[in-house]
């Protein structure tokens, strides 16, 4: 037999003052989204079982639930820019096959993944509001265990990157420190979206790209594919402020202080927009000036194709970011191949 709760707005209030973790500002400030959000009775008693779970004792760890708790959707990005970084040394891909698999895991099931674990614990709280369902606020996987999660990700991720090359392996254990830089103590850049964005847009792109440059030259890169790593690893800032807009409503109860919250939904949209286009149009330069024509104009094409789809975001940001980040945000890597086609030696 299943029991359906129903709960009123002053339910909710009593409850929301026996939590501990929530301070009266906070209280008020979920109440009142609660409020303008127009939540559902079921999302409203799914919240506040999150907030309770996220800090209760005990150790659990759902096998089941740790594919969650390292987000495979999330891999594409760092595996695709070291794809990218590997195919600008002009090194063969096919002769080389398994240095690019074993740094496409690195990349993405590992390093990206432990991210992620990383991530939800440092986030829990927030997460309990915005995406109650994720392992750690379902009560599938407690905080202790999640550390587990991630310590063994960063361990096997280390011993991958030996194998590959030592100098991958210094890359990983920095990548390791910028993902605490992002989410945790006492730096936490999340907590501001201009220096956040920044640190995640470096990790999944521009360090990614210079592992596989790294993998397959086994030496410093060209100067061309470090350029584009940090230009389109600027551009990535904007591809993060596009996804900060789901989770609006829990950074501004929580304080955080992503681009959307600062500038407002339509500000947000339009800097994300103009920071992506501008990585793009640099990368088209620096194409024109080693004279590779045709994968500049790739890159020309695939810019202008984002403009109207971009039109439509910055109309519409809080229901167009998700729908941008899918389709518009496939345009952006797309030209970040064809400037790694372009600039081979």
């Amino acid at each position: 037999m299943n029991f359906v709760i129903e709960l009123s707005m002053s339910s909710i209030e009593s409850t929301l003052g026996t939590l501990p973790e929530l301070g009266d500002e906070a209280t008020k400030s979920l109440q009142a989204e609660f409020q303008r959000a127009g939540l559902s009775d079921d999302r409203k008693r799914q919240i506040l079982n999150a907030i309770d779970n996220v800090n209760r004792p005990g150790f659990r760890l759902s096998l089941r639930a740790i594919p969650r708790l390292m987000k495979p959707v999330t891999w594409f990005p760092p595996m695709w820019a070291f794809l990218c970084g590997a195919v600008s040394t002009g090194k063969s891909l096919i002769d080389y096959w398994d240095v690019l698999m074993a740094g496409l895991i690195l990349a993405g099931p590992l390093m990206c993944a432990m991210s992620q674990a990383m991530n939800d614990y440092f986030d829990r709280d927030v997460d309990a509001i915005n995406e109650p369902d994720r392992p750690i606020p379902a009560g599938l996987i407690s905080k202790s265990a999640s550390w587990i999660v991630t310590i063994g990700l960063i361990l096997i991720a280390f011993v991958v990157s030996w194998l590959i090359h030592p100098y991958v392996l210094a890359i990983s254990f920095a990548s390791v420190l910028m993902s605490h830089l992002y989410s945790g103590p006492p730096f936490r850049a999340k907590g501001n979206g201009w220096f956040g964005n920044l640190v995640v847009g470096l990790a999944y792109e521009g360090v990614a790209w210079l592992t596989g440059s790294f993998a397959f030259t086994k030496g410093v890169p060209s100067t061309e594919s470090i350029f584009m790593a940090v230009i389109f690893s600027l551009g990535a800032h904007g591809i993060m402020t596009l996804n900060d807009f789901k989770s609006v409503i829990g950074d501004k109860i929580r304080g955080v202080k992503s681009i959307p919250v600062q500038l407002g939904e339509r500000n947000a949209a339009i800097l994300a927009v103009s920071v992506m286009n501008a990585a793009q149009l640099t990368a088209i330069l620096i194409l024109a000036a080693r004279t590779s024509w045709l994968w500049a104009s790739v890159a020309l094409g695939l810019l202008l194709c984002q403009f109207p789809m971009q039109r439509l975001l910055i109309n519409n940001p809080r229901d167009r970011a998700i729908w941008y980040n899918s389709f518009g945000t496939l345009l952006y890597v797309l030209c970040m191949m064809a400037s790694a086609l372009g600039v081979r030696p």
